[in-house]
């Protein structure tokens, strides 16, 4: 049979599109290349523990139509984003708040630590930033550069941050207060039972076709519907013609242990340079499980090679050029309508957007959208949806989903 849709990936963007053209009338397959929906917000249960397999995502949003929309097909903890830092065995609160504050210089109060960064900030004397370390630096002072910046924005990028370029991070979120809720956001929260089953109910009744690869099939995929939704890689879409982009990768390494409690936080990060990894997640604690074993995650940050799941592009002028060249070729396609991760990447500032970028393309998703479902007015809060399920932060500065400190 025919479809008027081809979905390409069956992540967030792919299942929300599907469900919402499908409610309007349309028919719709969507087909994957890995063994199980989800994308990257795939979860699946060991030990009765939901494990984030791809990484560690909360959901937060400010678009209360956002958050009755995913509470449609999910119940929603009370799970708040409150990660640590490990910096050569010195424990630290994050985001960058009165606790931190304390214990890294004793302070007691607002005034006393506002000062402190003031002083650092006079001292380092850098007027105009030509480089990630010296606009850090000049945002935060020294000692929080150093010991909650420098090693993790390392590790992550693959790269020193003297050759980081300065846009990267336009701001670090400093809090004068207690509070260590990592995000602002009205609603926040982790979907009971995990991601993959939140997914899945999106894709109900649904036809839905996996370890199916879009592109060693293009031809008669493309044959079987009017439009193509395409959330793949966008380089790889146009057979790498102007070269491949670049990214960075995460490699993964999970294991059981026979203990109730490894860490005591579903996130902490290791922000010396010296600790190979990024961080160590604990799933249980982001559905408060009280299961007498845990599960843990230590990530690597590595340079994307082919073969490999690339997971964020990175940020420089030379990858933003090239993408731009990319774009205007999607931009020309009639067929196919490019969303997602990886098919609008949008070469984000330490995954922050650069000025101007997002509004466009929120502009474009919503009018393709809209488009494809003849209307269908709760579109309108897609885009928003999409782009508000992250990975769990990583120090700012580095790649995250809107990861800000």
């Amino acid at each position: 049979m025919g479809y008027d849709y081809l979905v390409v990936g069956a992540g967030l963007f792919g299942a929300v599109f599907a469900r919402h053209v499908k409610a309007a009338g349309k028919s719709v397959l969507v087909i994957d290349r890995r063994s199980h929906v989800g994308g990257n917000v795939y979860t699946e249960e060991i030990e009765g523990i939901q494990v984030h397999t791809y990484g560690a995502h909360i959901f937060h949003t400010n678009d209360k139509t956002a958050w009755e929309y995913v509470n449609r097909f999910a119940e929603f903890n009370r799970y708040t984003n409150s990660p640590v830092a490990n910096y050569h065995g010195e424990l630290y609160s994050l985001p960058f708040n009165m606790y931190t504050f304390n214990k890294m210089w004793g302070v007691t109060t607002p005034q006393q630590a506002e000062a402190e960064i003031a002083r650092q900030r006079k001292a380092a004397g850098i007027a105009e930033p030509k480089n990630l370390e010296e606009q850090a630096i000049s945002l935060v002072g020294t000692d929080i550069y150093e010991k909650l910046v420098k090693g993790y924005t390392e590790k992550q990028w693959g790269r020193p941050c003297t050759e980081l370029p300065a846009f990267i991070i336009k701001r670090l979120p400093v809090r004068l207060t207690f509070d260590n809720n990592y995000f602002n956001a009205r609603f926040q929260g982790i979907p009971m039972g995990g991601y993959t089953q939140m997914v899945e109910n999106m894709l109900s009744g649904i036809e839905v076709r996996l370890n199916v690869d879009y592109l060693e099939h293009r031809a008669e995929l493309n044959a079987l519907a009017d439009k193509v939704v395409y959330t793949g890689s966008i380089d790889s879409y146009f057979d790498y013609c102007f070269g491949p982009l670049s990214y960075r990768s995460v490699r993964f390494e999970t294991e059981v242990l026979d203990m109730p409690n490894f860490q005591g936080n579903a996130v902490i990060n290791y922000t010396d340079r010296e600790t190979p990894y990024t961080r160590i997640i604990e799933h249980k604690f982001f559905e408060f499980g009280t299961q007498p074993k845990t599960v843990v995650s230590r990530e690597y940050s590595s340079e994307w090679k082919p073969g490999v799941e690339p997971y964020y592009p990175v940020n420089d002028e030379k990858n933003n050029a090239l993408y731009g060249k990319y774009k205007v070729l999607a931009d020309k396609e009639d067929k196919t309508i490019f969303g997602g991760r990886l098919g609008v990447p949008l070469l984000r500032h330490g995954r922050g957007n650069p000025p101007g970028a997002e509004p466009c393309q929120i502009r474009n998703r919503r009018r393709n959208i809209n488009e494809a479902s003849d209307g269908h007015s709760t579109l309108l809060q897609f885009s928003g949806l999409y782009g508000e399920v992250h990975p769990e932060p990583p120090a700012r500065g580095k790649p995250g989903g809107d990861h800000h400190y």
